[in-house]
C-alpha cells in the first residue's frame, strides 16, 4: 500500500506541476486495477485543491475529472452524490476552475447510479455561479438530454435557459440552443410567464444570414441553423401570436432568402395551429402572400408563397364549426376571391395567371376549400369560354407574305449589314410558333445554306456562325423533313454552345444529319483563315456539342445503332481526310486533291485544324491506330502551339486505348527515344514541343498504370534541374495528377485505373525528397512546385496521412517566391490543421513565422488563406500557441486594415480567436 499511496503522489505532482497531461491516462489505468480509489485520488489532491494559486487548483480539478471521465462506470451512488457536491462548490471557485469542473460534471451525469435530484441540483448550481455562455449553454445542453427530472423545474428551468442563451453568437453554441428551445415548447414545459421571453431570446436570430467560413472545420451549416430554428419556433402554437406577425415583418424585406426563410417558416407554423391560432393576422398574412405571387421578381419566392397559402387555408380548413362560431375559411376566402375573382375576367393583363395560381393554390388545400372557391369562379369562366375566341393568332401572322419577301431578298442583297439584319429577323420570326409555312422554312434552309457555303464577306460569315442561326438550321430540318420522325416525348436543341432541354423532340435520319454535318465540318476546315485562335477553337466547340446532342438520343428506341454507325462514318472519315487527304465526302469544296492538314507546311492555321480530328477519334474506343506516326511528327516538329499541343494530345489519347503488347510497347519506345534526344540536346529548336509530347504520353500510360510510365517518370525528375525547362517540368506534374476535360477520361473511354494518384505519390513522393535535397539551390523551387502539384490533388484523407513525412518541404513551399506553389501548399496544410500531428506542433515556430509573412503577400488568395491557417492554429493546444500569442496579434494588425473586405473579415476572425 506504500507503494501505491507514493505512485498516486508521483502522478499528482507530475500532472499539477510538471504538466503532464499524459498522467491522467495512467491514473485511470490505476484506478480501473484498483490499485486506489477515487476518494483516495481526492485526498492525494488536498494540497492542489487547497493552493493559493487558482491555476494550480485547476490543474488539481482537472486530473479528477479526467480520471473520471474513464471511471465513471465503477462509481456508486453515495462516490457520485459526494463528487456532485464537490465540483458544485468548486463553482464558486475562481472562473478558471470552472472548465475542468464542468467536465466533472459531465462525466458524472454519465454514471448509471445518478443520485435522484443531481440534475435539477447541478443546474441550479449553473444558473446561480456560471456566467459564461459558452460553458453554460453547452453544460444546459448536456443535462437536458440526460435527465427527465428538470420538466419539474418548470418555468424556473426555462428563466434560466432564456438568462444563459441571451446574447450568444457562437454558431455550435446556438444549434445547441436551438436544440433545448425546440425540445422545450415540444416536450410540454410550463413556460409560465416566460413564454414570450423564450420566443424573443429565440427569434432575434430570425431569419439566419450565417455563412460558415471555408473550410470550417465545425462543419456547422446555415442549412442546419435555419432548420433548428424553425423547428423551435414552430414547436408550439403558444408562439404564434408572435411568429405571425414577425413573419408579416420580414415578408417586407428585400433580401430574397429573408423572404424564402419566412414562407417556408409559415408553411412549418400553420401545419400545427388552429384556426383560432391564425384568425387574427388573416388579412396581413394574405396582404403578404398575395404581393409576392403578384409582384414576384423569383420562381422560388412564388412557389413558396403559393405553398404557404394552400398550407394556411388547409389550417382553416381543419376548424369545427359551431352555431355560434366565425367561419374562418369562409372569411379568409372571402378576401382570396375579392382580389382574384375579378382578375380573371380580364384575360388580357398581366394579373390573370398570379390570380389563376392564387386560387388553384387554395383550392387544393381541401376538400371544402375547392367547393366554395369552384363555385364562386366557375359560372364567370364557363361564361367567358362561350363569349370569347378560342384561339389567338400571332400578331405577325398577318404579315407573314410581306415579311418573308422583305427577309428572302434582303438575303440575296450584296450589302453586307443588310444581310446580317435579315439573318437576325429570320431568326426571330422563326421562334415565333406556328409563324412560318413548312415553304417559308424550306427557302429559309436554301438561302442560309447559300449564305454559309458561299458568302466571302467576312462580317457576314462571322454573324452567321456566332448567331443562333445554325441551331435555327438544324430545327428546321427537324420540323421540315420527312425523314425525321416523332418518337420520343424529351429531346435537346442546342442555342449558342449549350445543350437546353426542350419538347417535343425528334429521332434523326442519318443522310440529312451527315450533310448537316458535312456543312459545318466544311465550314470550319474553309473559314480557319478568317477566325482568331480562341473563334476556331470555340467553333471546334460547338461541333463537339453538337456530336454531344446526338448521342443523346442513344437511349432512345431505334437511335442507338444510327449514333454509333454515324460517330464511327465520322472518325473515319475524318481519318481518311487528315491522313489521306480525302475531301471527296465535302460538299462543292475547291480543295486540291493532296492536301496534308497533318503537315506544318506554310499555314499554321491549316495545321491548327488537328484540334477537330482530335475531337472526332479520342472521343471513340479503340478504332484507330493509323495516325501515330503522322501525329507524332506534328507534335515534334510544327511550330504553332495549338497544333503541336493538340497533336500530342490526340496521340496520347490513342496511346491510352491500344491494346497492351509488343506494338505499344515498341511505338512507346521508339517515341521516346526520339523524345528523350530533343530533350537532351541543348541546342534543339523543338524541346518544347518534345517535352509536351512526353508529358501527355506520360499521363496516358499513368492513367492506366502501364509499366513503362517509370521511364517518363525519371525523365521528368530529371527535367526538374533543367535551366529552361524546369518550371514546365514543374508545373507538368499538376497536368499528370489533374482530370482531363476533353481527352484521357472516362467519357472519352480513357483507360483510366482507380486510385492512380495515389499510387504516383507513393512510388515518387521520396524521389522527389531525395532530389530536392540533392539540388543546387536555385533549382530547388522547381522541386517545391512539384510537390505542391502533386500534394494538392490528393484526396484530404490522404494528405492528412501523409503529409507529416514531408512537413519539412511544405514549410520551405511556403517561402517559395511562387506564389501558386504558397496557396497551394496552404489548401495542403489547412486539414492538417485541425488535428495537427506531433511532428506539425514541433515546428510551429517556423509555421508560424512563415504563415505571418504571408498575410502581407500581394495576391489576396494567399493572404486569406494563410489567415485560415492562423486562425486553425489558434485552436492547438493552449500551451504550445500561447507563446505566439502577443506576436500573432501584433502581425494581425495590418490585415485588418486590408483594402480586400475578404481579408479584413478573415484577419478578424483569426484575431478574435487568438
Amino acid at each position: 500500500m506504500a507503494a501505491d499511496s507514493t505512485l498516486l503522489l508521483s502522478l499528482v505532482e507530475e500532472f499539477v506541476s510538471g504538466l503532464q497531461d499524459s498522467k491522467a491516462k495512467e491514473t485511470a489505468t490505476c484506478v480501473k486495477d484498483g490499485q486506489f480509489t477515487i476518494l483516495q485520488l481526492v485526498e492525494a489532491l488536498g494540497l492542489s485543491l487547497t493552493s493559493s494559486q487558482p491555476h494550480t487548483r485547476a490543474r488539481g480539478v482537472q486530473l479528477l475529472s479526467d480520471v473520471l471521465h474513464d471511471c465513471y462506470g465503477g462509481l456508486t451512488e453515495r462516490e457520485v452524490e459526494v463528487l456532485i457536491a464537490f465540483f458544485e462548490n468548486r463553482l464558486k471557485d475562481h472562473y478558471v476552475i470552472t472548465p475542468p469542473v464542468l467536465q466533472g460534471l459531465r462525466a458524472l451525469t454519465k454514471s448509471t447510479v445518478l443520485p435522484p435530484g443531481s440534475a435539477v441540483s447541478m443546474l441550479r448550481s449553473l444558473f446561480q455561479d456560471v456566467h459564461v455562455q459558452v460553458i453554460l449553454t453547452k453544460t444546459c445542453v448536456f443535462l437536458f438530454n440526460v435527465s427527465a427530472e428538470l420538466k419539474g423545474l418548470g418555468a424556473d428551468f426555462v428563466f434560466g435557459f432564456v438568462q444563459s442563451m441571451d446574447g450568444e453568437r457562437d454558431p455550435r453554441n446556438l444549434l445547441l440552443a436551438f436544440q433545448i428551445a425546440k425540445s422545450i415548447v415540444r416536450r410540454g414545459y410550463d413556460l409560465g410567464k416566460f413564454t414570450e421571453e423564450l420566443f424573443e431570446v429565440t427569434s432575434c436570430y430570425f431569419p439566419i444570414d450565417f455563412s460558415p467560413p471555408p473550410n470550417d472545420p465545425h462543419g456547422i451549416t446555415r442549412e442546419e441553423l435555419i432548420q433548428m430554428l424553425r423547428d423551435a419556433l414552430t414547436g408550439t402554437p403558444r408562439f404564434a401570436e408572435f411568429l405571425l406577425p414577425l413573419i408579416i415583418e420580414k415578408l417586407d424585406s428585400d433580401v430574397l432568402s429573408a423572404k424564402l426563410d419566412s414562407l417556408q417558416t409559415l408553411i412549418a407554423g400553420v401545419s400545427q395551429y388552429e384556426h383560432k391560432d391564425v384568425a387574427e393576422f388573416l388579412e396581413g398574412l394574405w396582404a403578404s402572400l398575395r404581393r409576392e405571387v403578384f409582384q414576384t421578381s423569383s420562381e422560388k419566392i412564388e412557389s413558396a408563397g403559393l405553398a404557404a397559402l394552400t398550407a394556411l387555408t388547409s389550417c382553416l380548413s381543419r376548424s369545427v364549426l359551431h352555431s355560434d362560431s366565425e367561419d374562418s375559411l369562409s372569411t379568409f376566402l372571402d378576401l382570396v376571391l375579392k382580389d382574384c375573382k375579378h382578375h380573371l375576367c380580364e384575360p388580357d393583363l398581366k394579373l390573370v395567371w398570379p390570380s389563376a395560381k392564387l386560387l388553384q393554390a387554395a383550392c387544393s388545400a381541401s376538400n371544402r376549400a375547392s367547393h366554395i372557391i369552384t363555385d364562386a369562379v366557375m359560372p364567370s369562366l364557363v361564361e367567358q369560354y362561350n363569349s370569347r375566341a378560342q384561339v389567338k393568332d400571332s400578331v405577325f401572322l398577318a404579315f407573314r407574305p410581306s415579311l418573308c419577301s422583305m427577309v428572302f431578298s434582303a438575303l440575296t442583297e450584296t450589302d453586307s449589314s443588310l444581310q446580317i439584319t435579315a439573318t437576325s429577323v429570320l431568326t426571330s420570326l422563326a421562334q415565333q410558333t406556328g409563324l412560318l409555312l413548312d415553304s417559308d422554312v424550306e427557302l429559309a434552309v436554301d438561302h442560309l445554306t447559300r449564305l454559309l457555303l458561299t458568302e466571302e464577306d467576312d462580317k457576314v460569315r462571322s454573324a452567321l456562325l456566332s448567331s443562333s442561326i445554325l441551331p435555327i438550321i438544324l430545327c428546321f430540318y427537324f420540323s421540315v423533313y420527312p425523314f425525321f420522325k416523332c418518337t420520343h416525348t424529351n429531346a435537346h436543341y442546342l442555342h449558342r454552345g449549350q445543350v437546353r432541354h426542350v419538347a417535343p423532340p425528334c429521332s434523326y435520319s442519318s443522310p440529312v444529319l451527315s450533310r448537316f454535318l458535312r456543312y459545318l465540318l466544311y465550314i470550319l476546315v474553309q473559314m480557319s483563315d478568317c477566325f482568331s485562335l480562341s473563334e476556331l477553337v470555340l467553333r471546334c466547340i460547338y461541333l463537339s456539342t453538337i456530336r454531344t446532342f446526338f448521342m443523346g438520343f442513344v437511349r432512345f428506341p431505334l437511335g442507338m445503332f444510327h449514333v454509333v454507325r454515324l460517330a464511327g462514318q465520322t472518325a473515319l472519315r475524318a481519318v481518311s481526310l487528315f491522313l489521306d487527304g480525302d475531301v471527296s465526302f465535302l460538299p462543292d469544296n475547291s480543295f486540291p486533291s493532296n492536301i496534308q492538314l497533318l503537315k506544318q507546311g506554310d499555314s499554321w492555321s491549316q495545321s491548327q485544324m488537328v484540334c477537330l480530328l482530335l475531337g472526332c477519334v479520342c472521343s471513340l474506343p479503340r478504332i484507330v491506330n493509323d495516325l501515330m506516326a503522322e501525329l507524332e511528327e506534328m507534335s515534334c516538329t510544327c511550330s504553332h502551339p495549338l497544333s503541336y499541343t493538340s497533336a500530342a494530345k490526340c496521340f496520347a489519347g490513342l496511346v491510352n486505348k491500344r491494346a497492351l503488347g509488343d506494338c505499344l510497347d515498341s511505338l512507346i519506345q521508339r517515341t521516346m527515344e526520339r523524345v528523350c534526344g530533343e530533350l537532351d540536346s541543348a541546342s534543339s529548336s523543338v524541346r518544347t514541343q518534345a517535352f509536351t509530347l512526353m508529358i501527355w504520353v506520360a499521363k496516358a500510360l499513368l492513367l492506366r498504370y502501364h509499366p513503362l510510365f517509370t521511364t517518363l517518370t525519371d525523365k521528368l525528375f530529371s527535367l526538374l534541374d533543367d535551366a529552361d525547362l524546369g518550371p514546365a517540368a514543374a508545373d507538368g506534374f499538376r497536368l499528370l495528377m489533374s482530370e482531363s476535360t476533353d481527352i484521357l477520361n472516362r467519357g472519352c473511354h480513357a483507360d483510366v485505373r482507380i486510385m492512380y494518384r495515389q499510387r504516383f505519390f507513393s512510388e515518387n513522393s521520396a524521389k522527389l525528397v531525395q532530389g530536392f535535397n540533392a539540388a543546387p539551390q536555385e533549382k530547388k523551387p522547381n522541386y517545391l512546385k512539384a510537390l505542391s502539384n502533386i500534394v494538392n490533388k490528393l484526396p484530404k484523407q490522404v494528405q492528412v496521412t501523409e503529409l507529416p513525412a514531408l512537413l519539412s518541404l511544405l514549410l520551405e513551399a511556403l517561402s517559395c517566391p511562387d506564389q501558386g506553389v504558397q496557396l497551394s501548399t496552404l489548401s495542403c496544410l489547412e486539414p492538417v490543421l485541425v488535428d495537427p500531428p506531433p511532428a506539425l506542433i514541433q515546428q510551429l515556430e517556423a509555421l508560424v513565422s512563415r504563415l505571418l509573412a504571408l498575410t502581407s503577400s500581394p495576391v489576396m488568395s494567399v493572404r486569406i488563406a494563410s489567415l485560415r491557417c492562423i486562425h486553425a492554429i489558434s485552436c492547438f493546444p493552449e500551451h504550445e500557441v500561447l507563446p505566439f500569442r502577443t506576436r500573432v496579434l501584433r502581425a494581425l494588425a495590418r490585415p485588418l486594415d486590408d483594402r480586400k473586405r475578404l481579408v479584413r473579415r478573415g484577419a478578424v476572425r483569426a484575431r478574435a480567436e487568438w
